[in-house]
């Protein structure tokens, strides 16, 4: 059987609050205020250290480089680096905000992964998310691919495919709407694909979200699942809730989370939930369906908390006990905690919870589970990959002082035009290659 890595990403040095993401109450709340990248990376290095710490398979993925100079000369910026970014910030400031986010920490956003258990041609399969809801996303997907491929490098052990077409009808949002489950007798699993947006190309009989834009779309989900070699056994489809997206569930992982044999899930996640239980009942005969009525966890605390942005992970294999993984301001909303107390009291495969600071991440709208991409991987596909990116003592130590030497500790949104940050992201970016061994993968690196 494969294990799964938690592979996380490291925060981006441009870490900042400019609320780009529309349809993400955190991420608009928060807004203009002052972040600190230094304390935002170190959070997540300690949440793998953490997580390392209790038993887990931890790995790494870099963040990319910000601001992004290559897009703003696709848009007709010309003139040396330090002239653009003076250009772009007298002229549209806004622009400059997209391209330098660092949205892309958020890896559960960066591909869908379908291992080589489930597919048809026995190898593990990589698609990098189009992202094209959102402009400063978007932009994400050729450096997360080269990223992706220097990994996983193998041809015979793992297959790349290209994003889908940057489209609306294909916008596709990556593992934050995708799940894996399996039988714990059984090696093989079933992917649940969550979408916003039916395959209609007229929406005038479908149910939409009126307020926010569903970001993810079945056509798109099903194309992901064919190119991923997915039977019919092995793929299941289910619309999220569009009232859900337009109280401000953007991704279906704000609002449900599974792991092995469980799914615990809020009941306005799903648009059709009996179906959906049907359905994964009828595949996995062993799941577990771990239901939060709204009248112990109003759907407002479920969102504000990031109470299913947790990491539902393994406690005790062989009694099949888990854990979850759960950031600090869900032990600080009463409805919450209380709800919580209880559930590990009750007979759920949910016994344990563990409180996590990922604040600086919260406030930009991502809690624990937007951080992580999961990987399974049989010992052969492990031992393929070259680069170091399995974090161990020495290279949490490592990683942890490549922090504190290059990121700063303030930033606010006129830092952003500062040449000297463009320099001081592109030194810290090329040496953490070096770090991690994965070549070149940054387009400073390559031109």
């Amino acid at each position: 059987m494969p294990q799964e890595y938690n592979v996380d990403g490291l925060v981006g040095p441009t870490h900042n609050f400019s609320g780009l993401s529309f349809g993400n109450i955190a991420s608009f709340k928060n807004a203009a205020d002052i972040s600190n990248p230094r304390e935002a990376a170190l959070q997540g290095l300690e949440k793998m250290k953490t997580l390392s710490s209790m038993g887990y398979l931890q790995a790494v993925l870099p963040p990319q480089e910000r601001p992004h100079i290559p897009t703003l000369k696709k848009l007709g910026f010309s003139g040396s680096d330090e002239q653009i970014l003076k250009t772009v910030m007298q002229q549209d400031p806004s622009l400059l905000a997209t391209v330098s986010s660092a949205s892309a920490m958020w890896v559960a956003n960066a591909a869908t992964v379908s291992p080589s258990a489930d597919t048809t041609d026995h190898k593990t399969h990589f698609t990098p998310a189009n992202l094209v809801a959102m402009p400063h996303r978007s932009i994400e997907t050729a450096t997360t691919k080269r990223i992706l491929q220097s990994i996983f490098s193998a041809p015979h052990l793992f297959e790349h495919h290209d994003p889908l077409p940057s489209i609306s009808q294909f916008g596709d949002e990556g593992a934050a709407n995708h799940t894996r489950f399996y039988n714990t007798d059984n090696a093989a699993g079933v992917e649940l694909f969550v979408y916003g947006t039916p395959e209609l190309d007229s929406h005038a009989h479908t149910i939409q979200p009126r307020k926010f834009p569903a970001r993810q779309t079945l056509r798109a989900s099903q194309a992901v699942a064919r190119l991923h070699k997915l039977n019919s056994n092995t793929a299941v489809f289910a619309q999220q809730n569009p009232d859900a997206i337009d109280s401000g569930v953007f991704h279906n992982d704000v609002i449900a989370v599974g792991n092995r044999n469980c799914l615990f899930f809020h009941e306005e996640a799903f648009l059709n939930t009996s179906k959906l239980m049907d359905d994964l009942r009828t595949r996995i005969p062993s799941i577990t369906l771990v239901k939060v009525p709204s009248t112990a966890v109003p759907l407002k605390d479920a969102i504000t908390s990031y109470l299913f942005n947790t990491q539902l992970v393994n406690l005790n294999e062989e009694k099949g006990t888990m854990c979850l993984i759960a950031p600090m301001e869900c032990m600080e909303n009463t409805n919450v905690k209380s709800y919580l107390d209880e559930l590990i009291q009750q007979e759920t495969p949910i016994q344990d919870v563990q409180f996590i600071n990922v604040r600086q991440s919260m406030k930009n709208g991502g809690g624990p589970a937007c951080l992580r991409l999961r990987v399974p991987l049989t010992d052969e596909e492990k031992q393929s990959i070259n680069a170091n990116v399995f974090l161990t003592d020495a290279l949490y130590s490592n990683l942890k002082a490549w922090i504190q030497r290059h990121y700063r500790d303030k930033l606010s949104f006129t830092d952003l035009g500062d040449p000297e940050l463009l320099k001081e992201c592109r030194t810290a970016l090329d040496e953490l290659t070096n770090i991690l061994k994965l070549g070149s993968v940054y387009d400073f690196q390559l031109s």
